[in-house]
């Protein structure tokens, strides 16, 4: 039970934390991290030893890396071997002969010193790929590129952790020896996760879909995930490496998003307590006395990599210099390897146990500055660049204000995707000239090779669609799937120009209001649209006219979808509470029992409730009344349909059984 009882204190902490973070605009993970220094041995002491937490923790980095596989297909590993074994394997080698020098100058003979150089050459995976995938970065040149140097500071790190038992003299095998057998096992791991890929796992995930059981595929899912990270284990290697290994085999097959869909759960708590635990490992009771040793090797490890690691990527690799710098901004911290390298090293005492706090808190201070690295990696860099270019300019499409100063009258498509491309082409055929802003490098190369007019821009900053000639600009068209970042356009728009037209896509009409408040001339709907196009052939294959069809259709339009507006929530439709009330509305029935206070009562007594939800339909003996005038009375067996929000339906149910009238 006292595990139990740690658990419970630090699930608390962290949902009181990360709410904070959150209303301050801060990244979880910092939450997390301020968690474990808050609670751990080293601050309040609530959780005196973390010692039995570790396997939980460890489970995090196992989902983090099989999801990882997912992302990663073996032909895109295959066409960025460069970057992944020269650029990461120089990034590994050179920082890890630079840390090793100043470790032995510093006093420290060389096995310490190289163990020390190795672990503090890797970064956290977990921190880059979680940022730079809340942020959508991860696809952007540096995104892609400190992705495949993380990678291999993920396989560098198994080698790390075979060397320690072999430099402590505890292997009778010699040092080559060791690293060879470690090669086959890597070797023969990979070969049987492709071939149990083929053999096994395709199969078994088929007979598992035709089942359509959501449970079971979850289960198949963690037992795949978990198998594999014990094979590894049992082999002598990383769990990580296994885990990381199933989930590229499973990201060839067609199953890859629903086992992300159902990974992420797992992940995400499990990757909070890892954050926790390593947050713990700083010890403020003895900073007062180590703080000098402390900042020295933390200013070295972060400005050192920083460094290193920019200046091996500009020198190895066809990056922009700010490119470059926003790669080694984003690495420039110890990672969670780290800290398993370190532990390993004390316990064959190959590393004394007496500099465990000025490591480990220099190692957890970098990592808590990481998130802020990335996030506001931009800002940082440019406080230290004589230009303040844009990220358009340095990613290959800088062509963008040069392009756009010959247009006039042209059309701006903000997001090139799916639905920008089908209406770049129509625009193509009108010969009316166009311009797209897109934020996916990969689409852009393909399509900047064929010549067409997309350019790596982020619509959501002004200068972005001032660049694109907002000012001559004949109409915008957002497309983005996201809503949030499609309004802020929206606005940013307005704020600049009240007379351009412009159009917004949207999924569904559950924030149709704050795009029109917003200042949207048109909102189209995909789900309606499709919805409206379905319905008229269904009506005309009824045999009802096109005439009458072709009306009706244009009286939805008109009344702004008010006719189709709200649905009855089902089992895959989400509504978080982070999400806008508004986009929280659907439709509720509420039944009208006998003995319920409202009966006899006008409806208007509900609407004093609330002036936002509506009552859209009541059903009295299978009549359905359309839009019920105020003085509508209530009677014993109706059926109200209203348009609110989970909370507010409850209210009014509650209010209709017992108010107070």
């Amino acid at each position: 039970m006292e595990i139990f009882k740690y658990i419970l204190i630090l699930l608390s902490c962290s949902v009181i934390f990360v709410v904070v973070c959150r209303r301050l605009h801060l990244p979880a993970i910092i939450g997390y991290l301020s968690v474990g220094v808050a609670v751990g041995p080293g601050g309040l002491g609530w959780v005196p030893s973390i010692e039995d937490l570790n396997h939980l923790a460890e489970f995090g980095i196992v989902f983090l890396m099989f999801t990882l596989g997912l992302e990663f297909s073996i032909p895109r590993l295959l066409a960025n071997k460069r970057m992944l074994l020269g650029v990461g394997g120089m990034q590994v080698l050179i920082c890890t002969i630079a840390a090793t020098f100043i470790a032995r100058i510093s006093g420290l003979n060389l096995i310490q010193s190289v163990l020390i150089g190795g672990a503090l050459a890797l970064s956290s995976t977990a921190v880059v790929i979680k940022q730079l995938t809340e942020q959508k970065k991860q696809y952007t040149p540096y995104g892609s590129m400190a992705i495949n140097i993380l990678l291999f500071q993920d396989l560098a790190a198994v080698g790390f952790l075979i060397l320690v038992p072999a430099l402590s003299g505890s292997e009778h095998s010699p040092l080559h020896i060791t690293f060879l057998l470690t090669i086959i096992k890597g070797l023969f791991a990979f070969v049987s996760m492709t071939l149990l890929s083929i053999w096994v796992l395709r199969p078994l995930f088929h007979e598992v879909a035709k089942a359509r059981s959501t449970e079971l595929f979850m289960m198949a899912t963690l037992l795949v995930a978990l198998s594999a990270a014990g094979v590894t284990y049992y082999l002598g290697l990383s769990m990580a490496l296994g885990a990381f290994l199933a989930g590229l085999m499973l990201g060839e097959t067609e199953f890859r998003h629903q086992i992300e869909l159902d990974i992420r759960p797992f992940r995400d708590v499990l990757l909070g307590l890892f954050f926790v635990i390593i947050g713990a490992n700083l010890d403020l009771s003895l900073m007062p006395t180590i703080w000098q040793q402390v900042l020295a090797l933390l200013l070295a490890l972060v400005v050192g990599k920083f460094i290193l690691i920019a200046g091996i990527i500009k020198v190895f690799s066809r990056l922009t210099l700010k490119a470059s710098l926003r790669t080694g901004l984003i690495l420039a911290h110890g990672g969670e390897f780290s800290f398993v390298i370190f532990t390993e090293a004390m316990r064959f005492s190959l590393i004394p146990e007496s500099m465990r706090p000025i490591i480990f808190s220099a190692v957890v201070i970098s990592v808590m500055f990481a998130p802020l690295f990335i996030g506001y990696g931009e800002q940082i860099i440019n406080v230290f660049s004589r230009k303040k270019r844009r990220e358009d300019s340095e990613y290959g499409y800088g062509l963008l204000s040069d392009h756009a100063a010959e247009l006039e009258n042209h059309v701006i498509l903000c997001g090139y995707g799916r639905v920008g491309q089908i209406l770049a082409r129509f625009l193509d055929q009108e010969k009316i000239p166009w311009i797209a802003l897109d934020m996916d490098p990969i689409r852009l190369s393909k399509s900047t090779i064929a010549g067409e007019h997309a350019f790596f821009g982020d619509a959501t900053y002004p200068n972005t669609l001032i660049a694109a000639g907002l000012s001559r600009a004949r109409m915008i068209v957002v497309t983005f799937s996201d809503e949030e970042p499609s309004l802020d356009v929206v606005k940013h728009v307005r704020e600049m120009r009240l007379d351009v037209p412009l159009f917004v896509r949207t999924q569904d009409d559950s924030n149709l209001n704050a795009f029109q408040d917003a200042g949207a001339t048109e909102v189209v709907p995909e789900t309606l649209e499709s919805s409206l196009m379905l319905a008229s052939h269904l009506l005309l294959t009824l045999g009802v006219p096109t005439k009458k069809i072709i009306d009706r259709i244009r009286s939805i339009h008109s009344d702004r979808y008010e006719i189709l507006r709200g649905m009855y929530r089902g089992e895959d439709d989400t509504a978080t509470f982070e999400d806008e009330t508004e986009s929280r509305r659907s439709l509720h029935s509420i039944f009208v029992p006998e003995g319920a206070n409202a009966i006899n009562q006008p409806i208007a007594v509900l609407a004093a409730y609330d002036a936002d939800f509506y009552i859209k339909t009541i059903t009295r003996e299978n009549e359905r009344i359309s839009d019920p005038e105020a003085d509508f009375k209530i009677r014993m067996g109706d059926v109200l349909v209203i348009f609110a929000t989970p909370e507010e339906a409850s209210a009014i149910e509650e209010k209709i059984l017992n108010g107070e009238y």
